[in-house]
C-alpha cells in the first residue's frame, strides 16, 4: 500500500477510505468519537456541582451562571474563526490542541479552586470547545468511506450523548467520595484516554479534501452534493450563501425545539398533567434515551437513502405532532412516558441526516468553516431558549411550551427543504 502526504507532513495510506475498509474506518470513528464524548462530558461537569460551588465560593447562582455564560460566549464567538483555522492548518493538529487545552482547563479548576480562577479557565475551555465540531466533521468527512458516512456521523453524535450522560454520574459519585475538586481533576485521565488514540491513529485521520465518491454508494453525495461541491464561493461568501444560511437556521430551530423540552418539560408536565415529579422526570429521561437510540438508527437510514431532507422532515413532523398532543391532551403517566420515548426516537433519527445535509451543500476543503458556522446556531438557540421558555413558564403558561416547540420543529423542516432545493443545479455535460 502506497502512502500520500497530508497537510502537516504525516503519511496517510492511500486507498483506505476508497477501499471501504471497516478496520480503517473504525480507527477514525473511534478516536474522533472519543473527542466528541470528551467535549460533551466537559460541558456537563459543572451543572451538577453548582450547589457545592455556591457553598464553597460564597456566591449566588447568578454569579455561578456567569461561569456558564462565559464558556458559551467564548465557544460561540470562536466557532467560525476556528473553522477557518481547521481548513487552513488541518483538523487533526487543532483537535489535539483542543483536547489538551480543554482538559487542562478543567484540571486547573479542580487543582486551583476559586471563583475568579474558574471564570478565567471557563473562557479558555470555551475557546478549546470550539475546536471539536469543525475538526471532528472535517476529519470524518475526509477519512470515512462514503458508504459508512451516515453511521459515522450517528456514532459521533451518540458519543456526545454518552459523554453528557456520564458527567453527572461521575461528578455525583466523586463529589460524595472525594470532593468536587477531585472530580474535576479526574478530567485529566479522560483527556489522556482521548488524546493518546488521536495521536496513535493520526496517520489515519485525513484532513485533506475527501476522496472521490464511490459511485455505487446510494448516498446523497452521488447525485446531489457533487454539483454543490463545484461552487466557486469560499470564505465569508460561502457562509452567507443560501444553502449554508438555511443550515445555520436549521441548527438554531433544532436547538430551540430540543432545548425547550429538555429544560422545562418536567416542570410543565407537573403543572398541566396529573402526574408526579418522578413520573415527569421519567418522561424526560425516556425522551433523551429515545433520542440516543434514534441517533444510532438514523445512521443506518442515512446510509441507505439519497433523500436526507425527507428523513429530517418526517422525523420533525412526527415529533412535532407527538409533542403537541402530549402537552394538550390529558393522559396517564404511562402514555406520556411512551409518547415522549416515541418523540425522542424520531428526534434522534434526524441527527445523522442533519449532518449529511450540511456535508452535501459544503464544497471540498470548507468542511471546518461550514460546520463551525452552522454549529454556532446551536449556541444561539441555546442562548435564546432558556429566556424565552422560562418567560412562558413565569407567565403561568406551561402549555405553550408544547405549542412553540412544535412550531420551531415545523420551521426547521422549512429550512431543511430550503437548504436542499437551493443547491446549484449540475451543469449538463457536453458530449463530444
Amino acid at each position: 500500500m502506497t502512502a500520500t502526504t497530508q497537510s502537516g507532513g504525516e503519511p496517510r495510506p492511500t486507498g483506505a477510505a476508497e477501499a471501504g475498509s471497516l478496520r480503517l474506518d473504525a480507527r477514525v470513528i473511534g478516536p474522533v468519537g472519543g473527542a466528541h464524548f470528551l467535549s460533551h462530558y466537559l460541558i456537563y461537569l459543572l451543572p451538577p456541582i453548582l450547589p457545592l460551588l455556591k457553598a464553597d465560593f460564597g456566591v449566588g447562582y447568578a454569579a455561578l451562571g456567569l461561569i456558564m455564560t462565559v464558556f458559551n460566549l467564548a465557544s460561540g464567538l470562536t466557532h467560525v474563526p476556528m473553522g477557518f483555522l481547521v481548513d487552513k492548518f488541518g483538523a487533526r493538529r487543532l483537535l489535539l490542541y483542543g483536547v489538551t487545552v480543554s482538559t487542562l482547563a478543567y484540571v486547573g479548576m479542580g487543582a486551583f479552586p476559586g471563583y475568579t480562577t474558574m471564570l478565567v479557565l471557563a473562557a479558555f475551555a470555551g475557546v478549546a470547545n470550539s475546536v471539536y465540531h469543525p475538526a471532528d466533521y472535517a476529519l470524518l468527512s475526509a477519512s470515512i468511506s462514503p458508504r459508512r458516512m451516515g453511521r459515522a456521523f450517528s456514532l459521533h453524535t451518540f458519543a456526545g450523548f454518552a459523554g453528557g450522560a456520564m458527567a453527572p454520574l461521575v461528578m455525583a459519585y466523586t463529589s460524595i467520595k472525594w470532593g468536587w475538586q477531585t472530580g474535576l481533576m479526574l478530567t485529566g485521565f479522560f483527556g489522556l484516554a482521548v488524546w493518546l488514540p488521536l495521536l496513535i491513529n493520526r496517520r489515519h485521520l485525513s484532513d485533506n479534501a475527501p476522496a472521490p465518491r464511490d459511485e455505487a454508494s446510494p448516498t446523497v453525495e452521488s447525485e446531489v452534493s457533487e454539483p454543490s461541491r463545484k461552487v466557486e464561493k469560499s470564505g465569508i461568501a460561502l457562509l452567507l450563501s443560501t444553502p449554508i444560511l438555511m443550515c445555520f437556521l436549521f441548527f438554531v430551530m433544532l436547538s430551540m425545539s430540543q432545548g425547550g423540552l429538555s429544560t422545562f418539560a418536567v416542570a410543565a408536565f407537573v403543572a398541566i398533567q396529573e402526574i408526579s415529579l418522578q413520573q415527569s422526570q421519567m418522561a424526560l429521561t425516556t425522551f433523551l434515551v429515545g433520542s440516543a437510540i434514534g441517533v444510532l438508527l438514523g445512521g443506518f437510514i442515512a446510509d441507505r437513502t439519497r433523500h436526507h431532507e425527507w428523513v429530517a422532515v418526517a422525523g420533525f413532523m412526527t415529533t412535532a405532532v407527538v409533542v403537541f398532543l402530549v402537552g394538550n391532551i390529558m393522559l396517564s403517566a404511562g402514555w406520556i412516558i411512551a409518547a415522549m420515548a416515541l418523540a425522542g426516537l424520531n428526534f434522534g433519527v434526524i441527527m445523522p441526516s442533519r449532518d449529511m445535509l450540511v456535508r452535501a451543500v459544503t464544497p471540498d476543503g470548507s468542511m471546518g468553516k461550514v460546520f463551525g458556522f452552522v454549529s454556532t446556531g446551536l449556541n444561539l438557540g441555546g442562548a435564546i431558549t432558556p429566556v424565552f421558555f422560562g418567560w412562558l413558564m413565569d407567565q403561568g403558561e406551561p402549555r405553550l411550551l408544547f405549542w412553540f416547540a412544535p412550531v420551531f420543529m415545523v420551521l426547521a423542516t422549512l429550512t431543511v427543504l430550503a437548504a436542499r432545493f437551493s443547491q446549484p443545479k449540475a451543469a449538463p455535460e457536453l458530449k463530444v
